[in-house]
């Protein structure tokens, strides 16, 4: 990949290749490439734990929690690294 490229760009790039979704390239950027500002809003796991920090009903739709975690930059991927484990922290 070239190193120039933002993460956004790399993304609609990589879309294109069939069998390739939004999703696992923000999981490649986070844990293989160790972006520091990359938030997967579509993760499930961020997702329900957002929804278990502050006790909501339902969780978050992945298009507001996009637009919510903009407040977090340049530092999303910390973002997600906290809210993943909120969830086993709810369940405790």
């Amino acid at each position: 990949m070239p190193r120039g490229l933002g993460d956004e760009e790399l993304i609609e790039r990589l879309v294109a290749v069939r069998g390739v979704g939004r999703w696992k390239l923000e999981m490649l950027l986070i844990f293989t490439l160790g972006r520091p500002d990359v938030f997967p809003s579509d993760d499930c796991g961020v997702r329900s734990g957002w929804r278990a920090a502050k006790k909501l009903d339902e969780m978050p739709k992945a298009k507001e929690f996009r637009v919510l975690a903009e407040l977090w930059q340049p530092h999303r991927t910390l973002a997600a690294w906290y809210l993943w484990p909120e969830v086993d922290a709810a369940k405790a």
